[in-house]
């Protein structure tokens, strides 16, 4: 018996990791060109719904939907109602897998299980070949996943099939509308306990199609995984910002609202169920009671219950989608009462894109980075209205006021590098291809540059204040240059950050950078000829001068990291 149970478990752990390879390979093949299609897709209502269904059957995970959704909300690419919409086909896209699930069931003569085995031969030769590493993965992970459902049905046969465990079922399903809620609590434990609403749908199918529990309960069962996947989707935002946030509680009250309106109308819902899988040929699994059925009856019922299962799976996600397409700005406000803004100020300072839970499978986790850098480079320009605040500062008060700020920046600045860097560690633990792998490298060299420009505002902050200690007040000229070389910087950060949200493929070149940094040394320059010759006139004391040319030597050096972030996205677009 211990055996049995160990190679159920076994079976279990097969499926979800032939689950999780098989999402990963999808994921990794498709890349950016999913990102790009959601981009292209998302105009209108109808759009929104299409592009969730095509890409959670693409991926085979609605995780990584969302992920990308949430990618785009924040990034103010798709709007929170539309986003909403794209959850709502998410849900519908997420049925495909119900069905591969019934197809490996099968007949009594052929199921997808049957060609695992052979399946995973050509998987290990297009893994063997990198070109075909990634559809490699996916092919493994198809047949491990199929072997794993197989191993477990004919498993969960061998321990469930006795006396006590039918009567011990049966007793659970004989108390009407409490026992629906039981199961459904049973659907969504489960979906918790294994983080997939997949396997609880699969588990469904087997203790369906073999007797173990009527359709009215795996029914509920169905429900109740809905139920679940919503909340681990809610458990992994709990950390994140206000637009994941919004994002998961939509999804949860979608799911919740369809749930308890099959629930109130439990019986019509089973009696749609039933007509619709009769449409199709089989038998109606309502009407047709498997413990009363004849063995001909009995044999039809097996073979066509876990059709039945993911007809009923499509069936909930298709009517909630139409009834609530209709409610989506009720249900737009309703998420944003329910998670109200933390303000700009907190906000500003926190991760907006990354490390938000589960983190994508292969190059579109980079994406969510990508988005992310651009944001840590808008807060680096913002860094410099300090550093003019701490220059043009006419008070001992107004500067500290100020060199707080930019002590403050840098800390940021340092904070995001340190949890930027371990976010790009744990991508780098799964396969990349090489472009992916160009961009992780591209990605590393330009938040070390970010970084310095953090320390470049500090390090300004502490010769202003050495100016200060010293009474070495700069001249209203010596101001006005240094207004201007923060000026010609202001531009390259402009330039800068204008490359790095510019996607990678369609960046042509970095000639506004090159023009930007090129203006600032020809600036510096200027000023270090004035200098010498201000000196040799004794214009100004010698050490008011050397504090004022730090600076100015300082802004040509945040020129120089700010230059180096460009051609850091140019050498990624070259490899």
């Amino acid at each position: 018996m211990l055996l049995k149970i160990l190679t159920l478990l076994g079976s279990l752990g097969m499926f979800l990791y032939g689950m999780s390879l098989m999402s990963g390979g999808l994921q990794k093949m498709a890349g950016n060109r999913l990102r790009a299609f959601m981009a292209r897709m998302t105009s209108n209502t109808f759009k929104c719904i299409l592009t969730g269904i095509v890409v959670t059957a693409m991926v085979q995970s609605s995780t990584a939907t969302t992920l990308m959704i949430v990618s785009f909300v924040n990034a103010g690419l798709l709007a929170l109602g539309s986003a909403i919409a794209v959850i709502m086909g998410a849900n519908i896209g997420t049925t495909v897998t119900a069905w591969i699930f019934a197809l490996s069931f099968g007949g009594s003569s052929w199921s997808l299980g049957m060609i695992a085995i052979p399946l995973m031969f050509f998987a290990f030769v297009c893994i063997s070949l990198k070109k075909y590493k990634n559809f490699g993965e996916f092919l493994m992970g198809f047949a491990l996943l199929f072997l794993g459902l197989t191993t477990l049905k004919e498993t969960s046969t061998v321990l469930l099939d006795n006396d006590g465990v039918r009567t011990f079922l049966a007793s659970l399903s004989g108390h009407g509308f409490w026992s629906i809620l039981l199961f459904m609590v049973a659907g969504a434990v489960i979906t918790l306990m294994l983080q997939s609403s997949a396997t609880a749908t699969a588990i469904t199918m087997v203790l369906v199609a073999q007797g173990y529990i009527p359709f009215t309960m795996a029914t509920a069962m169905v429900l109740g995984s809905n139920l679940g996947t919503t909340v681990t989707s809610n458990i992994a935002a709990a950390v994140a910002n206000v637009s994941a946030k919004r994002t998961a509680r939509a999804h949860f009250l979608f799911n919740l609202v369809g749930v308890v309106l099959a629930l109130i109308l439990f019986k019509p819902f089973l009696s749609l169920v039933g007509i619709t899988v009769a449409a199709l040929g089989f038998p109606n699994p309502v009407t047709n009671s498997f413990a009363e059925a004849d063995a001909a009856t009995k044999d039809a019922l097996i073979a066509s219950l876990p059709y039945s299962v993911a007809m009923l799976h499509t069936v909930f996600n298709v009517i909630t989608t139409l009834i609530l397409v209709w409610f989506i700005p009720q249900l737009e406000k309703l998420v944003t009462v329910m998670v109200p803004s933390k303000g700009e100020e907190k906000e500003t300072y926190r991760l907006k894109y990354i490390g938000i839970g589960a983190i994508a499978a292969g190059d579109l986790a980079l994406n969510s980075a990508k988005l992310e850098v651009v944001e840590f480079g808008k807060l680096c320009r913002r860094g410099l209205g300090y550093i003019r605040a701490a220059i043009n500062a006419t008070t001992r008060s107004d500067f500290e006021a100020a060199d707080t700020k930019l002590v403050h920046y840098e800390e940021i600045t340092d904070n995001i590098e340190r949890e930027f860097a371990t976010y790009l560690s744990e991508v780098t633990k799964n396969e990349l291809s090489p472009g992916g792998m160009a961009r992780v490298r591209e990605f590393y060299r330009i938040i070390g540059e970010l970084e310095s420009l953090g320390d470049s505002g500090e390090t300004i902050g502490k010769i202003v204040a050495r100016a200060w200690d010293h009474g070495g007040q700069f001249t209203d000229d010596m101001k006005s240059k240094l207004n201007h070389m923060a000026d010609l910087v202001d531009a390259a950060y402009e330039a800068m950050c204008q490359n790095l949200a510019t996607p990678v493929i369609e960046l042509q070149d970095i000639n506004n950078a090159d023009a930007a940094e090129e203006a600032i040394n020809d600036f510096r320059n200027q000023l270090r000829e004035e200098h010498l010759s201000n000196i040799e006139k004794a214009s100004y004391p010698y050490e008011t001068g050397s504090f004022y040319m730090d600076l100015v030597n300082c802004f040509e050096k945040m020129g120089d990291f700010i230059i180096n972030v460009s051609q850091s996205v140019l050498s990624a677009k070259e490899a």
